[in-house]
């Protein structure tokens, strides 16, 4: 088993040919959440990640095993609801509502322009569709929000302050 305890996000700074040639392993939600964890990468190998705890996993980034080689994560494909708003009488500002009362509920969200995405809920899916929302289950990779106050190595450079 190869052993894994560094990542770089979203392979910043790595030649384009270097992740061409790297081998890649499908992550669902639920694993790339996990600081500790096994699986298989696309050349057959058995990899264990080892992370420092509370370090989430997005697709994009690039793991780099204890040889050197590259492994790039894609996040697989899984079950999830899309939240859209009804075309005949709703809007996107409907998505908003949506949004907040979900967050009111600490559920993890993936946010999109004209839709949301959430894990499978029959208890919000009937809020949502109450909202007069259209809920779908859909199977889809699933990158939700990391939150305001997270700390998930992925920085922007936004860390200055406003008057």
């Amino acid at each position: 088993m190869f052993h894994i305890s560094k990542l770089i996000p979203q392979g910043q700074c790595l030649a384009p040919v270097l992740l061409k040639r790297a081998t890649h392993v499908e992550l669902d939600w639920d694993l790339r959440q996990k600081s500790r964890f096994e699986a298989i990468d696309s050349a057959g190998r058995a990899i264990g990640i080892f992370l420092p705890r509370g370090t989430v996993v997005r697709g994009g980034d690039v793991l780099v095993a204890e040889d050197g080689s590259l492994i790039r994560v894609i996040a697989a494909p899984q079950t999830v609801l899309r939240i859209t708003p009804c075309s005949s009488h709703g809007s996107t500002f409907d998505l908003v509502r949506a949004a907040y009362h979900l967050g009111n509920r600490h559920v993890p969200i993936e946010l999109k322009p004209n839709h949301l995405k959430i894990e499978p809920d029959h208890v919000l899916a009937d809020m949502l569709r109450a909202m007069h929302l259209i809920v779908t289950e859909v199977t889809e990779a699933f990158e939700p929000e990391s939150g305001a106050y997270a700390s998930d190595g992925h920085a922007h450079g936004h860390d200055h302050h406003h008057a």
